[in-house]
């Protein structure tokens, strides 16, 4: 379908006239910042409307709703999902308030807030924001999808700690949500990702952690089965103050990438402990133990440097994720995992985790939320660059991989994991209860459909 014959162009070229914020149509100066972090996803839609407040993204709802048209938002597409031209794009990037009152211990973000600018302002006080494995991600799109981080089996969900959002609804009503202002959806904002509206500004709280035990031990891609076989036992009885993933990567020769992980096949255990920092280091030994490390990043380290346990690539590349739960992860698992990433498999992913859960992830907050499998013990991540003669190996060794880990499997997935706009996807994501709530409210502050598009739960396609 052209872009004529979906939407007015005469309509679309008065969206400047209609929105008091930059406005970028295809092939216009300043459209080329659509481009998501994630570039293999197509992100291409009718206009760009690159916010700086609450009243932009509302004028945008609007406008498209008067016109047939959607409205997606990014702010950094890291989880980007493809946009095409039936879409205006909210672009909410320049949106960076971040204020850190200390002594209600609380953060206001923007929209386009990264969780660097929190880290910024918070860890210099001893305060922790509990972002993801990158500094580099939004606030908003982590929280909104429930929040799973390098200290979840501690902690819990990041979005447990939410206190309140500013909203834009489908129908571009501005609204504040708060667990007693409109807790429907308060519900169903902290895990729903983008299905009841846009979000211009959220509170969160901010923990009492200015230092943690942690980092990552590297090991050569040859000690790769006895690794992966001592860390599989070894998780099973660690306390909730421990989280860790183990690795497979294949990391390509560039800049930033020490040169003994690049371009040869490493294994890296990633590790963090809280509160006696002597406890969390003896806890490690058993992995220390299984092989000599080739790099040795652990210590007692600022929260600040809270990045450098997964030392996630900061610049934009293409990506393809996949992902599977698990409800247990056994000796089986772990042979399927060697022959499918091992020394010798022929992988092309650049990374294949397994990272543990349960622990306070698995405990419900104070307030329910929309975010889902809590229950899962494990999650087995495949991310790799679909570029190249290896472009199309790359999701089909994913989904082999998690065909053959479909006996353990919860049938679940996570919201900022691997994302996708399908349907089928959605109901893997949410619970039936859950999926029907967030439709039942997504129809009631969005009527016309005007956010149904992305990751966003609805009765109809």
């Amino acid at each position: 379908m052209t872009l004529a014959e979906s939407v007015d162009e005469r309509a679309l070229s008065t969206l400047p006239d209609h929105v008091s914020a930059l406005v970028a149509l295809p092939g216009e100066p300043g459209y080329e910042r659509c481009t998501p972090w994630n570039v293999a996803v197509p992100v291409r839609p009718a206009a760009v409307v690159f916010a700086t407040s609450a009243h932009h993204v509302a004028e945008a709802v609007r406008f498209a709703a008067a016109h047939g048209l959607k409205v997606a938002v990014q702010a950094t597409g890291h989880g980007a999902v493809p946009v095409g031209e039936d879409a205006i794009l909210v672009q909410t990037g320049a949106m960076t308030d971040c204020v850190v009152d200390l002594q209600t211990r609380v953060a206001r973000v923007g929209a386009g807030a990264r969780w660097q600018h929190v880290l910024d302002a918070a860890a210099p006080h001893g305060l922790a924001p509990l972002c993801g494995s990158s500094p580099s991600v939004g606030v908003v799109g982590f929280l909104t999808g429930g929040g799973v981080g390098p200290l979840v089996r501690s902690v819990g969900v990041s979005s447990d700690y939410v206190r309140s959002f500013d909203l834009v609804t489908g129908t571009g009503e501005l609204l504040h949500v708060t667990p007693e202002a409109h807790p429907d959806l308060f519900w169903g904002l902290r895990g729903g990702k983008s299905t009841l509206g846009i979000v211009t500004a959220m509170e969160f709280e901010l923990l009492p952690v200015s230092e943690f035990y942690g980092g990552a031990l590297y090991f050569d891609g040859v000690d790769a089965p006895a690794v992966l076989r001592t860390w599989q036992e070894w998780s099973l009885s660690l306390p909730e103050t421990i989280n860790t993933s183990i690795a497979l990567q294949q990391l390509p020769p560039l800049p930033g990438v020490p040169e003994p992980l690049a371009g040869r096949l490493t294994v890296a255990v990633r590790y963090t402990a809280l509160d006696d920092f002597a406890e969390g280091a003896a806890l490690l030994a058993p992995i220390r133990e299984a092989a000599m490390p080739i790099l040795d990043t652990v210590g007692v380290l600022p929260y600040a440097a809270i990045g450098a346990v997964h030392a996630d690539p900061v610049d934009p590349m293409p990506c393809h994720e996949g992902q599977v739960l698990l409800g247990e992860f056994g000796s089986e698992a772990v042979d399927i995992l060697l022959a499918a990433a091992g020394p010798g498999s022929a992988s092309v992913q650049t990374v294949v985790e397994v990272r543990l859960l349960g622990g306070a992830m698995a405990r419900q907050a104070e307030h329910s939320s929309a975010f889902c499998n809590r229950q899962a013990a494990y999650a087995v991540t495949t991310i790799g660059v679909p570029m190249g003669p290896a472009a199309e190996l790359v999701p089909a060794q994913a989904r082999a991989l998690a065909r053959a880990l479909q006996p353990w499997s919860t049938g679940g997935l996570l919201p900022n994991f691997a994302p996708a706009a399908d349907a089928a996807r959605m109901a893997r994501v949410y619970d039936e209860d859950t999926r029907h709530w967030l439709a039942t409210l997504a129809d009631r502050y969005d009527p016309a459909g005007v956010l149904k598009t992305g990751q966003a739960v609805r009765f109809s396609a």
